[in-house]
Order: structure tokens, then C-alpha cells, then sequence
């Protein structure tokens, strides 16, 4: 499929290459023009100065931002997606957003022949560049089908969740579930070496157990070394589960560990961690 990616972030950076890599002739756009250029120079492809000419003559359109405003703002106007998407052609995006700019998009993407589909990823910038991210997508299901062959460049499972909102609303039930195994993680680590104990042999031993989780096979290591400068951001993280929270509240759901761990994010914000890993969260408890 003829592509376009706009946001060639962390994530979207490695994902547009994939796309070109895989035999879709994408044309990327980015804020940073400089950033573009680096990506042209290294996977080929071109560069446009909007997003609406990126978008032009592209089947599918993927977006790769920061938020709900990034994403209208890339999306909509004169200068965005839509305006320069013809008709029948597919926005797919990655951003983590809410539901409800999704359901939005969603409903201004069909008043202009256009398709929308939400698809939040998880993997992280490790699952980005290695081409094996999770892809939880809201839409209808023969525009999903159109869609698959481009995600799976780099997606190992793409799944249609629901309609319009549903991949945003599954990708809240993932975060919400990160959060609670970061912070037991990171009592646990905690106590372990407060114990005495040889956090080497307690590992091996508890991730053969009921208490193995990615998270621990993935991450226990770098926390007992406190080594955080890298992946996923506490900013990133704070921000979704704030939409979670702010989701859970319109929908009734009760989210109170949720709510406790995002004050404990903030705590680590205010220790100057911005930037760390968000499980750099043991580090509230040393």
C-alpha cells in the first residue's frame, strides 16, 4: 500500500521504516523537518512539508503524536491528513489518546469518504525497532482487513477489539494493568534487598512461579541496577493514566490502585525524573 506516517517519534520512527522496508512506498512528515530528513537519508522514501501532502496519494494514513491536540492538530485544518486523503483512503492511529477524539475522528473521517481506525500499540521503542508491537484497533472490520497487511510490518499481533474507541479503551486497560505490576514489582524488589536476600536466587525462583510476568522477565534487572534512562517515560506514562482515570470516571469504573500510583509518578516527576522509565518507581521506596 501506498503510506504515509505522520510523528516519527521513538516509536514512530522505527515503525515508518518498517512500512518502507516491507515494500509500502511511505512519505513521512514531522514537525522537525531535520528529523524527516534523517529518516529519508536512512530508509529511503520521502519527506513532504505538511501533513496533507504527505497524505496525498497515500491509501493509508498512520499518525504517531503526543496527544488528543497533537493528533487533531496533524489530522485536521487545512494543512492536515484529511485534507489531502481522497476518498475511500484509511487513517489509522497510533497515538495514545481518548476515546472520545477517536470516536470523533471516527465520525469527520465518514462525513468525507474517509476511514478512521484507532490503534494504540504497546511494546515499547524495544517492540518498535524490533517490529513486534501489539496493536489493539477500534473500527469496522473490512477496513481493518485493508489495514492488517501495513501494520503488520510492525505488529505481531493485530487485533480488531471493536468499533471506533475500542483499541483506546483496551490500550487504558493496559496501562492500568502496567501500573499496578510496576509498582508490586517494585515492593517486592524493594523489600527483597532490604531483606538480605539474594535478589538473583529470588528471581529465578518466583518467575517459574505464579508471580512471572514480562514485566519481571524484562525490567527487574535494570531496576535493581537503577538504571532508568531509557524507554518508556514517567511524562508518557502519567499522562495515560490520566486518561484512563478521566475514562473511568465518565464510565463509572472504579480505579483507585490507578489513581494512588499516578501520585506516586508525580512524586517521582518532582524528584526530576521526567524522563526515567517509568519504573524508576522503586526509586520512591529507596
Amino acid at each position: 500500500m501506498r503510506a504515509a506516517f505522520i510523528g516519527l517519534g521513538v516509536m514512530g520512527f522505527p515503525m515508518a521504516g518498517h512500512l518502507q522496508r516491507n515494500g509500502h512506498p511511505t512519505t513521512v512528515y514531522n514537525r522537525t523537518r531535520a528529523r524527516a530528513d534523517a529518516w529519508v537519508e536512512k530508509y529511503g522514501g520521502r519527506a513532504a512539508a505538511t501533513p496533507a501532502a504527505a497524505a496525498t496519494g497515500a491509501e493509508i494514513v498512520f499518525t504517531c503524536v503526543g496527544n488528543d491536540d497533537d493528533l487533531r492538530g496533524v489530522v485536521l485544518g487545512e494543512a492536515g491528513a484529511f485534507a489531502g486523503m481522497t476518498a475511500g483512503a484509511i487513517l489509522a492511529d497510533h497515538t495514545t489518546a481518548s476515546a472520545e477524539v477517536a470516536r470523533q475522528l471516527g465520525r469527520l473521517a465518514d462525513e468525507r469518504g474517509l476511514h478512521f481506525l484507532d490503534a494504540p500499540v504497546s511494546g515499547g521503542q524495544a517492540g518498535a525497532e524490533k517490529g513486534q508491537l501489539a496493536i489493539m484497533v477500534g473500527g469496522e472490520a473490512e477496513v481493518f482487513d485493508r489495514a492488517v497487511p501495513a501494520m503488520s510490518s510492525y505488529g505481531t499481533a493485530v487485533t480488531l477489539i471493536g468499533p471506533a474507541g475500542a483499541g483506546q479503551l483496551t490500550k487504558m486497560v493496559n496501562q492500568i494493568c502496567l501500573a499496578g505490576l510496576t509498582q508490586g514489582l517494585a515492593e517486592a524488589l524493594n523489600f527483597a534487598d532490604r531483606a538480605g536476600l539474594d535478589t538473583d536466587k529470588v528471581l529465578a525462583t518466583i518467575s517459574k512461579g505464579a508471580a512471572q510476568s514480562w514485566m519481571m522477565d524484562n525490567r527487574a534487572q535494570t531496576m535493581l541496577a537503577d538504571a532508568f534512562d531509557f524507554g518508556f517515560a514517567v511524562d508518557w506514562m502519567r499522562k495515560d493514566l490520566g486518561i484512563a482515570v478521566d475514562e473511568a470516571k465518565r464510565n463509572g469504573a472504579a480505579l483507585p490502585v490507578t489513581a494512588l500510583i499516578d501520585q506516586f509518578l508525580a512524586d517521582v516527576q518532582r524528584a526530576g525524573g521526567n524522563r526515567w522509565d517509568y519504573t524508576s518507581l522503586i526509586r520512591r521506596l529507596r
